[in-house]
C-alpha cells in the first residue's frame, strides 16, 4: 500500500498508548514527562514505539497480527530490551494496533527493527525531546 499524505497524517495525529501503570499517552511532536520518567527508571535515554501488525499498512487478521507481534516480542525479549505492551490508535476511534514501547533501543536499531517487520514508520523518543515519527518506507517523504 502506498504511503499517502493521509496515512502519514494519521500516524502524526495518532495516540501511542503505553500500558504502564498508569497508562501513558504519547503523541508525535510532543514531549512527555511520564514517558521520560518511565524510560529513566529503566536506566535508559531512548525508546521506540514499534508494531509488527499490518505490515506496510495492509490490513491483516487479528490472528496474523498476533503471530507477528509475538515474533516481535520474542525478538525484543531475546535482545534484552525492557518493553511494555501498548497500542497505536486513532483518537477518533477509527483504528488501533497492538504495539510495544521498547526501552533503551538505539535509533538505528529501532529503524532496523521496524524495517524487519515491514512497517511504514516507527515513533522514536529521547529524554526531554518530542516524540518523533520516523518514516521507514524507501522514497517516502515526511
Amino acid at each position: 500500500m502506498a504511503l499517502t499524505p493521509e496515512i502519514l497524517d494519521g500516524y502524526r495525529k495518532a495516540e501511542y498508548v503505553v500500558f504502564a501503570d498508569p497508562h501513558i499517552v504519547m503523541r508525535v511532536g510532543e514531549k512527555n514527562a511520564q514517558l521520560d520518567a518511565l524510560v529513566s527508571a529503566e536506566g535508559a535515554t531512548t525508546a521506540a514505539f514499534v508494531t509488527a501488525a499490518n505490515p506496510r499498512g495492509e490490513r491483516r487478521s487479528d490472528m496474523e497480527n498476533g503471530v507477528a507481534n509475538a515474533a516481535l516480542q520474542n525478538f525484543v525479549a531475546a535482545a534484552g530490551y525492557p518493553h511494555f505492551w501498548g497500542e497505536g490508535r486513532d483518537p477518533r476511534g477509527g483504528w488501533s494496533e497492538p504495539s510495544f514501547l521498547i526501552i533503551g533501543i538505539y535509533r538505528a536499531n529501532a529503524e532496523a527493527l521496524g524495517q524487519l517487520f515491514e512497517q511504514n514508520a516507527i515513533v522514536f523518543c529521547e529524554l526531554g525531546r518530542p516524540a518523533e515519527l520516523i518514516v521507514l518506507e524507501k522514497g517516502a517523504k515526511e
